[in-house]
């Protein structure tokens, strides 16, 4: 088991980057989770759909940054995560993870976390991880 890691508020974490996103990432993701909405895979219908080409489910993008977060803190110290999906991600796409220590409190520290395509805001994050 790792350490916690020691943090101090207004600390921001180490930036993380991913991508482009390609339809193989969407493929794997969607027969991990039996995610089949044509949206993720079929480029007519997304289009139908009034998009510019197939997007990511929203839980792709969570899992990447719940796997960025974890490999900063451990996944044995994440104690909360919840996110809100705020725009699309499409392929192509390279995506951002940062976040921000905003509280400590009886040695849980309070995240606020960020998914971003160039400056636009694709997901926005808050999680609870145990610190030192």
């Amino acid at each position: 088991m790792r350490k916690p890691v020691a943090v101090a508020v207004g600390e921001s974490l180490p930036t993380g980057e991913t991508g482009p996103v390609t339809q193989t990432d969407i493929v794997r993701f969607a027969g991990a989770g039996g995610d089949f909405n044509p949206l993720h895979h079929d480029p007519e219908f997304s289009a139908a759909a009034g998009f510019p080409g197939v997007l990511a489910m929203g839980q792709f993008q969570a899992g990447l940054l719940a796997a960025w977060l974890t490999d900063w803190c451990g996944i044995e110290h994440l104690r909360e995560y919840e996110v809100r999906f705020v725009a699309p991600v499409f392929l192509g796409n390279r995506l951002r993870f940062s976040g921000e220590v905003t509280a400590i409190e009886s040695g849980v520290a309070e995240l606020v976390l960020r998914v971003t395509r160039g400056d636009e805001e694709i997901v926005r994050a808050a999680a609870r991880v145990a610190v030192a």
